[in-house]
């Protein structure tokens, strides 16, 4: 493979590798910001949970105002929660979609996006490797061909008295 061409590939990978850590760390970020607005203005309810899937969990709540809400996006943090379960919820009083189950916080967060960030390097780093493999070996093959072309010439070459190689004149026994 072209140096250039394989430089320009492992930057390419180089470059999905960083996009890869920097949405896992707004991952975390964007938990860990979710948290504190929560914090900030935290009202405790019971909620029932009435959905789940695997990424969501949807519940309906009654606030102390007497309005009920379902979060449009679910719950944050919705593991191990069944369909028909009551739950305490926190949620911002001033953003009640903005809700997580009682005890469950960010820090929930922060394996998952480490997980995302570790295995896009390792998928990354050997596509990089595999990259470099197959440049060496097709470098060597074509290095064989070109040597063995080389040593295939049927008439042998010297050198003049200019450096120049020329053609051996052969001469016949006749």
């Amino acid at each position: 493979m072209n140096p250039v061409i394989q430089r320009r590939v492992q930057l390419g990978l180089l470059v999905v590798g960083i996009t890869i850590t920097a949405m896992a760390f707004s991952l975390v970020a964007g938990c860990f910001k979710n948290d504190s607005a929560i914090e900030a203005s935290k009202a405790t309810v019971m909620a029932e949970v009435v959905s789940v899937d695997a990424l969501h969990a949807a519940v309906d709540f009654q606030t102390p105002d007497g309005s009920f809400h379902s979060p449009r996006f679910g719950l944050l943090y919705p593991t191990e929660l069944s369909e028909g379960q009551r739950i305490s919820v926190e949620y911002a009083a001033y953003n009640p979609d903005l809700a997580r189950p009682t005890g469950r916080t960010a820090m929930l967060s922060i394996i998952p996006g480490l997980s995302v960030a570790v295995v896009g390097w390792v998928v990354v780093g050997l596509l990089m490797v595999g990259v470099a493999e197959f440049s060496r070996r097709r470098n060597r093959r074509t290095a064989e061909n070109d040597s063995a072309d080389a040593g295939s010439s049927d008439v042998p070459t010297t050198a003049d008295h200019t450096g120049e190689a020329t053609e051996e004149e052969s001469v016949s026994p006749r």
